[in-house]
């Protein structure tokens, strides 16, 4: 264990980072679709990885595929209006694959023993920087448009994202309900997709009543009238209460109530604040614009940074991060779409958009230097590498399987 320099302490303390030796994962998966089907197909996936490939290279490499598809979109379909068929179908594959890598990172962990409290820490903080962008992919193969319905789409995962690490947080459980985000979210999503390759964009646009019958009661009603209540009401009816009552449950069992923890929600108040408040202007030119893909990526890192920065509380056991100064660009953001309201001119689109991509440098370069400082200062005080596996442990491991394959084999022909 190495000594610690100034800039690792800043992120993390030693004393923090003692409870790293007492990790242990907890999990509750409720969802029928992973137990009786998903769980099989995973399992048998898990079972391909080759022994070096490290659990943390194994989420890195289910990213990329994300990010593969964002510069497809970047190129193929900048105005979100429906890119290609192949597009459409690269974008499912993608976001499967992402699902995929996922939800087999922590089998490859548990099977070559390197289970620790960084690859909870990299799995969680990979999907909260994902949360703005495989959305951000099903915008464009929906074909939603620079509009307010696409951001709203973009945006949406941010809120389950950040309410599931709340309740991980005080319960010390990753509760996956019947229907999730990680497992039936992301499906539907790339059925989606891949429905938009196969039958185009105007799917959506469609009455419901062509496909559904009932036009006395559908009328005209086409999937895009339903899709944000569809989205806010799932998570206000189900999400957002299954997790207060697990926090709930958990504080009942100290003897302490909930409710003072709802000054926790103060920076995604503020997230989603800041937001509604920049795009309801109409000073703002981000949708004029279309800097929606620009707005996505940097909301990757500040939200990124946000929630990872409770996940690393909840496994050091430390305080309730309220904060993350990455929230005050997006509030000046919105406060400057509003300064007509003071009497001042209003900022023009060439000076938003500069804005943007500064505060997109920003995030990025405060979110990686955060992350680097920590993920090295957990590496030397477990004496672990982040995304490689040395390969003596690789090679014993691959020494003991063809031992327990030659016995089993044995036993058989016996």
């Amino acid at each position: 264990m190495s000594k610690q320099s100034r800039a690792q302490i800043d992120c993390i303390s030693e004393d923090a980072l003692q409870h790293f030796k007492t990790y242990k994962y907890s999990s509750v998966d409720l969802s029928p679709l992973s137990y009786y089907v998903l769980r099989h197909y995973w399992n048998y996936c898990v079972s391909l990885l080759p022994l070096w490939l490290h659990p943390n290279t194994v989420t890195l490499l289910g990213f990329l595929c994300i990010l593969f598809n964002i510069l497809l979109l970047i190129l193929m379909d900048p105005d979100f209006l429906g890119p290609p068929p192949w597009v459409c179908y690269s974008y499912a594959l993608g976001v499967w694959a992402y699902s995929t890598m996922d939800n087999i990172d922590g089998k490859q962990a548990r099977r070559i023993g390197m289970s620790s409290g960084l690859g909870e820490l990299f799995d969680h903080g990979i999907d909260s920087l994902n949360c703005t962008l495989a959305s951000l992919l099903e915008v464009s193969a929906m074909g939603l448009g620079a509009t307010k319905l696409g951001v709203l789409t973009a945006i949406m995962p941010c809120l389950p994202m950040f309410f599931s690490t709340w309740e991980t947080y005080h319960t010390h459980t990753l509760f996956l309900g019947y229907f999730n985000g990680p497992t039936e979210g992301l499906l539907i999503a790339s059925l989606i997709m891949a429905a938009s390759g196969y039958w185009g964009t105007g799917l959506w646009r469609a009455p419901l009543a062509d496909l559904l019958g009932f036009e006395s009661v559908l009328g005209k009603i086409c999937f895009l009238d339903v899709w944000a209540p569809l989205m806010i009401g799932a998570f206000f009816t189900a999400h957002l209460p299954s997790c207060v009552v697990n926090v709930a449950r958990a504080r009942r069992e100290k003897g302490l109530s909930w409710t003072p923890l709802m000054l926790e929600w103060t920076p995604m108040v503020l997230f989603v604040g800041s937001l509604m408040a920049w795009f309801g202007s109409p000073n703002s030119h981000i949708l004029m614009a279309n800097h929606i893909t620009l707005l996505c990526l940097t909301l990757s890192f500040v939200f990124g940074r946000m929630t990872t920065k409770i996940i690393l509380a909840h496994l050091t056991h430390q305080p309730f991060p309220y904060w993350t100064a990455l929230l005050i660009p997006l509030a000046g953001g919105a406060a400057m779409a509003w300064l007509p309201l003071l009497g001042l001119p209003a900022v023009s689109s060439t000076f938003e958009a500069t804005y943007l991509w500064a505060y997109f440098a920003l995030s990025l370069v405060v979110y990686f230097r955060w992350a680097f400082l920590v993920v090295n200062a957990i590496c030397d005080y477990l004496g672990i590498t982040c995304l490689t596996i040395p390969e003596e442990k690789w090679k014993a491991l691959e020494r003991e399987q063809s031992a327990e394959r030659e016995k089993t084999m044995n036993g058989k022909t016996t």
